[in-house]
């Protein structure tokens, strides 16, 4: 094979000494097709809207199950800094009051069978964590 410089429109690769516009991914003569650049713009537009709103959904999604985490630590914080005399039983719902010095206390005395100051029922579930139990008083 020459080394001598092929014209510009034959299509030679010097490296595999070969004749490779077969191969190439896109047109390499003049009476092929002529590459246009589709307009994408709209896509961009429509699929970054559809991720930001897929994004902010799960932002919502996460701060409200944050949110939940926050109230639970809360409710956890309050129960056991409670004053009680006893041994909670897991699964056991208790009620917790506010006494004269506004300091919270545990009791197994129903809300209906007293007149303390109710914040609210909670049972000990297995992990050890306090959840508050929703009454219909």
């Amino acid at each position: 094979m020459s080394t001598e410089k092929k014209p510009d429109n034959v299509v030679f690769n010097t490296d595999t000494n070969s004749y490779d516009a077969a191969l190439k991914p896109y047109a390499t003569n003049v009476g092929a097709p002529a590459i246009v650049v589709k307009e994408n713009i709209t896509w961009k537009n429509k699929n970054i809207h559809k991720a930001n709103k897929q994004i902010k959904a799960k932002y919502l999604e996460l701060k409200a199950e944050y949110d939940r985490m926050m109230e639970e630590l809360e409710y956890n914080n309050l129960v056991y800094n409670a004053k009680f005399n006893f041994e909670p039983i897991l699964g056991e719902v208790y009620h917790l009051y506010r006494d004269k010095n506004n300091l919270p206390f545990l009791s197994i005395i129903a809300p209906s069978e007293c007149n303390f100051d109710f914040v609210g029922s909670f049972y000990l579930n297995s992990e050890h964590m306090w959840k508050k139990v929703e009454n219909d008083q």
